[in-house]
């Protein structure tokens, strides 16, 4: 299986910065604007191994992707890993009841994403 990885975010300089880091780590990486583009894609048959979703983005937010991606038989256990500025518990305990495996704070650390990655995948 590819080592595929989709990264979702509204922010391009986000999304650069996490395709930058797991491409030099040897991953392929599929880059979504927001929840919707990022449902599009996954319908279209891309196969990803893991997900990085923001939090707060127009049009699909992070918790509705997660529900969506996790309603679809193939995608159900995904691993979803939060990639966000949000740190209240509350929405942690939000994104963990709509099915996220996991949560990093922005701003992130290159080696921090990479070690979450292959804590993850193994």
């Amino acid at each position: 299986m590819s080592k595929t990885i989709m990264t979702v975010d509204d922010s391009a300089s986000v999304r650069q910065m996490v395709s930058f880091t797991l491409r030099g780590a040897g991953y392929e990486v599929i880059e979504a604007v927001d929840g919707k583009d990022a449902l599009s894609k996954l319908n279209n048959g891309v196969r990803v191994r893991l997900i990085f979703a923001d939090l707060n983005m127009p049009n699909m937010d992070g918790i509705e992707l997660i529900r969506a991606v996790r309603a679809r038989p193939a995608y159900k256990f995904v691993p979803i890993i939060m990639l966000t500025t949000e740190s209240q518990a509350s929405k942690k305990q939000e994104g963990k009841s709509a099915g996220a495996t996991g949560w990093i704070v922005k701003p992130f650390k290159p080696q921090q994403l990479l070690a979450v990655v292959k804590k993850v995948l193994g």
